[in-house]
């Protein structure tokens, strides 16, 4: 990254061209393509979001339309996906109590996933989940869900003796404790959650852009010795498709997962 950055630096103040086309987060905020000026505008990455939401729908709708007892094609791989998940997340964490949220938790994953995916995806080549919005929804539905499970076993004033007083500890302690807890439970578990799964989609996005600008800049625009440059540009990008690939799944997997965990600490009789 430093001697790609030395590098366009150079090839810059050299050239007579307008200089390297450098990533900025006017990606994340691209101009309405529709309904412009009304509440209603829509994006170029609001239009992904539809999308991928519209192409995830159909898949399942497709898979499990005639669904049959000895499952092939799509519906074998659907509930080869969704079964593995289902024991990875629900399944370990959960266990038999955790079967009411079961369905949520795939549904989250999916959609996450295919979220995700687009910043891979030519064409597209930026993560939905990678602007602020998306995240937040997400993380409020996780915050909702823990802390609905725990008031409906629990009740209001249990729930939240379990949560902030863990038993065994000096009196004194409470005073200290408590607040912390407070904090850690209610107010800091949706905001990690969120800017996770913001922050690690966004600068995966920005890397591959820069990795694939600096390609076509060095490429088609610089002369001499520097065009090897965008030849190693292009291998990097190429590498880290494959590394953004892994995370793009890590991502709904640890988002998924930690709601999980999430629940499970909220149904349990004791911290």
């Amino acid at each position: 990254m430093t001697v790609l950055a030395l590098a366009a630096a150079i090839a810059t103040a050299d050239s007579s061209g307008d200089g390297f086309p450098s990533p900025t987060l006017h990606d994340f905020f691209p101009d309405p393509l529709l309904f412009e000026g009304t509440p209603f505008a829509m994006t170029r990455i609001n239009l992904i979001m539809l999308l991928m939401t519209g192409v995830l729908s159909l898949l399942v709708v497709w898979a499990f339309a005639k669904p049959k007892i000895v499952p092939t094609g799509l519906q074998n791989v659907a509930e080869y996906a969704i079964g593995g998940m289902d024991r990875g997340i629900t399944g370990e964490i959960l266990g038999v109590r955790g079967r009411k949220y079961s369905a949520l938790l795939m549904a989250m994953f999916f959609f996450i996933l295919f979220m995700n995916v687009t910043g891979i995806i030519p064409l597209m080549h930026i993560p939905a989940s990678s602007v602020i919005g998306l995240p937040l929804v997400l993380a409020l539905v996780s915050y909702v869900v823990f802390n609905w499970a725990g008031i409906a076993k629990h009740g209001f004033g249990k729930y939240m003796k379990v949560t902030l007083a863990p038993p065994g500890i000096p009196f004194a302690l409470y005073f200290l404790v408590v607040p912390i807890e407070f904090v850690s439970t209610f107010l800091v578990r949706p905001f990690t959650l969120a800017i996770r799964l913001m922050a690690n989609m966004m600068s995966g996005h920005l890397l591959l852009v820069l990795f694939y600008s600096a390609t076509s800049y060095f490429l088609f625009e610089v002369s001499g010795i520097l065009k090897a440059v965008g030849v190693v540009s292009y291998a990097a990008g190429f590498v880290f498709t494959l590394f953004e690939m892994l995370v793009i799944f890590l991502q709904a997997y640890i988002f998924t997962l930690l709601t999980a965990v999430y629940i499970d600490g909220a149904l349990a009789d004791s911290h």
